[in-house]
């Protein structure tokens, strides 16, 4: 009777915990379909992200002294070949789509299946903002339900322009680099305004794995990558070749000069003045005493 009770009891206190846990889970997720106020991003950029906070308990955890990089630039000081070569790199289908590219969702699947692992792949561009504002790295099944609920909120309450404003501006480029800002004067010197094509190729390649390989490094995945993400630019007609050969040739001064016959600044003289001509009056005459005497009678 005692070991019937016992078993019971033990029924009770395990499918107690299973319901209390399902529960739990299901009240955690549902919170990130109201919050946070995804809204609030189309007029407010964002201080600091999940990320970011993610990445300083990770140095501090391993003693080191580190600070995150980061300055915001917006959509229209950015080179328009960044803007092109992430969306070729990233997330192809990014106009198009509502937020998940379904297809590369599937063979990203595929291939986790094949080499037993769950690294999650065919993350879109939206997904991947949604990671970065409000979630963290880890790879668990529980997360990617969590960045699915943001990544519909996101789609339903941004542009497209500002998802990708925001997006450039909060990724990973390096060890406490975040956003194209810091990241071109960093590797490049530069402002993003002034990214070239094969630049923007470099950057965009190392983003799945910024604190692995850097734009400016020696690593054959770098280059090889950079330079397809460069062709394509090409044969889109995003990059012609040609032009850019012209407008890299060091610029001469030059000076314009003045048509033949010309007065230059220089020559010219100031004009003379007009000659006055002065107009002398006759003085009315003099009377004298004897003009002023009357005529003699005769």
């Amino acid at each position: 009777m005692k070991n019937i009770f016992s078993r019971y009891t033990r029924k009770q206190i395990l499918s107690g915990a299973a319901v209390f846990l399902i529960v739990a889970l299901v009240l955690n997720v549902s919170y990130y379909l109201v919050f946070p106020n995804v809204s609030k991003l189309r007029k407010t950029n964002p201080k600091k992200t999940s990320f970011m906070e993610y990445r300083e308990k990770e140095w501090r955890k391993q003693g080191k002294k580190r600070r995150i990089q980061h300055a915001w630039v917006p959509l229209s000081r950015i080179s328009p070949y960044v803007v092109k070569a992430v969306i070729i790199a990233e997330d192809d289908k990014f106009w198009s789509h509502e937020g998940f590219d379904f297809e590369a969702m599937k063979k990203a699947l595929a291939k986790d299946i094949k080499k037993r692992s769950f690294k999650a792949g065919g993350s879109t561009i939206s997904q991947q903002l949604a990671k970065n504002l409000y979630l963290t790295p880890s790879r668990n099944p529980l997360r990617k339900i969590k960045e699915a609920i943001l990544t519909w909120r996101i789609e339903n309450n941004l542009s497209k322009r500002r998802i990708l404003e925001l997006y450039l501006n909060f990724a990973e480029w390096g060890e406490g680099i975040f956003g194209i800002g810091v990241a071109a004067h960093r590797y490049y010197g530069k402002p993003a305004s002034e990214l070239g094509p094969m630049e923007a190729a470099k950057l965009v390649t190392v983003l799945p794995n910024p604190r692995r390989w850097s734009p400016t490094g020696t690593s054959s995945y770098v280059e090889n990558r950079a330079e397809r993400i460069y062709q394509i630019m090409v044969m889109r007609g995003i990059v012609i070749e040609e032009f850019e050969d012209v407008m890299s040739e060091p610029q001469v001064e030059t000076k314009t000069e003045a048509p033949e016959g010309a007065e230059t600044p220089e020559k010219k003289e100031k004009p003379e003045a007009a000659e006055k001509t002065e107009t002398k009056e006759t003085p009315p005459p003099v009377k004298t005493e004897e003009s002023a005497k009357p005529p003699e009678k005769k």
